[in-house]
């Protein structure tokens, strides 16, 4: 089993030519906004991100999701287009989705049921999915790769990614609709799953995760959602990225995990200061079809 450092991931080996997918080679088109789907009567729009002329006709596709407790957040926030414009600058198709905020006005916490909190859970990761549907259903018109797609999210919308990968069984009980994609890779920033007896071997897909370990909203590792006691109605188990970088470990899959000694949830921001170790773990795995496992844990030094 190979196993990599932080200092390899951050030393890497200079060559002196510019590499597709790692370096910036391209400009990025402007956004062109695209309708996905309509449910509840809203329209459901994402963003897509292009690398401007370029020829080839099938490149990865990464499909992002806010964060914002599923009740806020945007599609177009600031972080979340820079992410795009440099994801598309380094030749990847990013599409930034909106999504159903559930608990827009409503309470997400230890008094909220534990049925609404599965459903919230359920419908952000069928959101993802049909925004995956749609492109893919367009993959020729966008130069997408079908068999290249790499879903992401932050805190809520990381958990919505995560859910509809490593717990599609437990959420959508065999609802063939939803069970029959397979992305290349996952990116989490401040995630956790449901269930994370349902993360097996069969879809134990590679990831990417940076987590804070003092993380008071979503746990580090495995604790109750929103740390809530076993007699509330909102109770429930949360799976971490420690845990999920772990059993991913055990069933020896490619992963790569960032641990913040000191911060909670603000590590949930996108990591630009890390991105191009993101890239190197998609470049290896998603592309190069390479086996890669790397852990780093240490203190943050600036300004999430």
């Amino acid at each position: 089993m190979r196993y990599y450092s932080l200092i390899l991931l951050l030393i890497g080996i200079s060559t002196g030519a510019q590499e597709r997918y790692r370096d910036d080679l391209f400009t990025s088109t402007p956004a062109l906004t695209l309708e996905y789907a309509v449910k509840d009567k809203q329209s459901l729009k994402l963003d897509l991100y292009q690398p401007k002329e370029d020829t080839l006709r099938k490149r990865p596709l990464i499909v992002y999701m806010h964060g914002g407790g599923f009740s806020g957040g945007k599609r177009d926030d600031k972080a979340e287009v820079n992410f795009a414009r440099i994801s598309a600058r380094k030749g990847y198709v990013f599409a930034s989705i909106s999504y159903r905020l559930t608990r827009k006005g409503k309470s997400f916490n230890c008094t909220t049921p534990l049925a609404e909190k599965m459903e919230t859970f359920r419908l952000a990761a069928e959101d993802v999915l049909d925004a995956v549907k749609f492109l893919l259903r367009n993959d020729s018109l966008y130069g997408i790769d079908n068999t290249r797609v790499i879903l992401g999210g932050s805190s809520a919308g990381a958990e919505g990614v995560l859910s509809a990968v490593y717990n599609d069984d437990f959420l959508f009980n065999n609802r063939f609709a939803y069970k029959n994609f397979e992305p290349a890779a996952v990116i989490s920033f401040g995630g956790a799953i449901p269930d994370e007896r349902y993360l097996v071997a069969s879809n134990a897909v590679p990831g990417v995760f940076f987590h804070g370990m003092q993380d008071d909203l979503v746990p580090y590792k495995a604790a109750s959602h929103h740390y809530c006691g076993e007699d509330e109605p909102g109770y429930f188990m949360l799976n971490g990225s420690r845990t999920l970088a772990d059993k991913l470990k055990t069933l020896d899959k490619s992963y790569m995990i960032c641990s913040f000694k000191n911060l909670g949830h603000e590590a949930a921001n996108i990591p630009f200061e890390f991105l191009d170790d993101v890239y190197h773990f998609l470049k290896t795995v998603v592309v190069d079809h390479e086996f890669f496992q790397a852990e780093f844990v240490q203190n943050y030094k600036g300004k999430p």
